[in-house]
């Protein structure tokens, strides 16, 4: 048994910071909440408690440090690659991100689903880092965003990948690739609804994928009980992802009011990654690129809050690397500057989340549920910026960070 004791806890439900914090834990979970201290007990002083942050769009195979990103594509075999993310998972959960969703490979593997392995080894306790909930393989089309067409006007057939590694077209293509992910261990699946900003063929928002194929990749996950996740930036886009029941619109960055409406009917979830807005540097990249940039992210930037005014369910997504691992706090610091209420950040960030990925084992600090906990330096409910200097990381039981 050992007890926590700080100056206070988020009540995430209720809104508010009861204090003290006292939170008791046996093995992995939470045993009992406020009361006497049991056991060993771990004073953390003035710090606040909250739950373990979920980033619900990450891909920790990628990015990280001393990563030439176009270069790494073609030179990171496989075993580099996973080396890679050990780092970018550790530094992820010293972060306070507990729980992530990672979304989607675009890189050659020989069909090897590495996020996958990457959350056994974490499971098992070989490496730190944070529950990971895998896709596997991102599903687009050929030309589609994530297929790594950069290479292919001056080097064809360099990176060119397979219906395995997730390139398919047609309907029996699509089923055969979401039925690859599945048997391979994904727990969710990723599909690239529309181009996005980083797409080297077409505009951003143009829908990639016909309705009949969305619908079958949609099918083939819900009969064997997964959630679908989708790239998709441009309103009619989305539209023809909510119609064809996808559970989660990543970016949404050219919503229209049409679209948010259908979103809210449809329980539609919306990861927004507004950080990356701010933070994608793109000044070493092509022109069409730039003038995609330049279009989208002044829409994007007013996107959420209509979202969020409208009743869309968000939750919190960062698509590190598109910002740094570890930084993933930023993402709460833009929602709020964004003009969403810090409360609703936090939720975005814990419940919402887990709401998100179908699970009720964490999220809040109650008892019965998973000993994810977080300390931060002062109440984020006034200062969203505390999360961003975590002090203590608690997983499972047991402590990642104690400064």
């Amino acid at each position: 048994m050992q007890t926590l004791v700080a100056a206070g806890l988020l009540d995430i439900d209720s809104g508010e910071i009861v204090r003290p914090g006292i939170i008791r834990v046996d093995g992995e979970r939470i045993v009992g909440v406020g009361g006497s201290p049991e056991g060993e007990v771990i004073d953390l002083g003035d710090l606040i408690l909250v739950p373990g942050f979920m980033d619900m769009e990450v891909n920790l195979l990628m990015g990280g440090r001393g990563e030439k990103p176009v270069a790494s594509m073609v030179q990171d075999d496989p075993p580099i690659r996973m080396l890679r993310a050990v780092g970018n998972a550790r530094r992820t959960l010293r972060a306070g991100f507990t729980t992530v969703r990672n979304l989607g490979l675009f890189v050659k593997t020989g069909g090897y689903l590495l996020d996958v392995a990457l959350g056994k080894a974490i499971d098992a306790g070989w490496v730190d880092g944070p529950r990971v909930v895998p896709a596997g393989h991102a599903i687009t089309p050929t030309g589609g965003h994530l297929d790594p067409t950069m290479f292919a006007a001056f080097m064809p057939g360099v990176l060119d990948l397979t219906i395995e590694e997730g390139i398919a077209n047609g309907v029996a293509e699509v089923q055969k690739a979401v039925r690859y992910q599945i048997k391979h261990g994904a727990q969710l699946i990723k599909v690239c609804v529309s181009g996005g900003v980083m797409s080297h063929t077409g505009t951003a928002g143009a829908q990639h994928y016909s309705f009949d194929e969305l619908v079958a990749i949609v099918d083939e996950a819900h009969r064997r009980g997964l959630r679908v996740a989708s790239h998709t930036h441009g309103a009619e886009a989305v539209k023809q992802a909510v119609k064809a029941g996808i559970d989660c619109i990543e970016h949404g960055f050219l919503v229209d009011d049409e679209a948010i409406q259908m979103m809210v009917d449809n329980d539609t979830f919306l990861v927004p990654t507004t950080r990356l807005i701010d933070g994608m540097d793109i000044s070493h990249a092509p022109d069409e690129l730039k003038e995609k940039a330049a279009e989208m992210f002044p829409k994007a930037r007013i996107a959420v809050k209509k979202c969020y005014d409208a009743g869309v369910k968000i939750a919190v997504g960062t698509d590190a690397p598109a910002i740094p691992h570890g930084k993933n706090a930023d993402e709460l610091v833009a929602l709020v500057d964004r003009g969403l209420p810090p409360l609703a950040v936090l939720r975005a960030a814990t419940t919402v989340a887990a709401d998100l990925i179908n699970v009720t084992d964490r999220g809040r600090l109650v008892e019965g549920l998973l000993a994810d906990i977080v300390g931060v330096p002062g109440d984020p409910l006034e200062d969203i910026t505390v999360t961003q200097d975590v002090r203590f990381v608690m997983k499972g039981g047991k402590v990642y960070v104690n400064k």
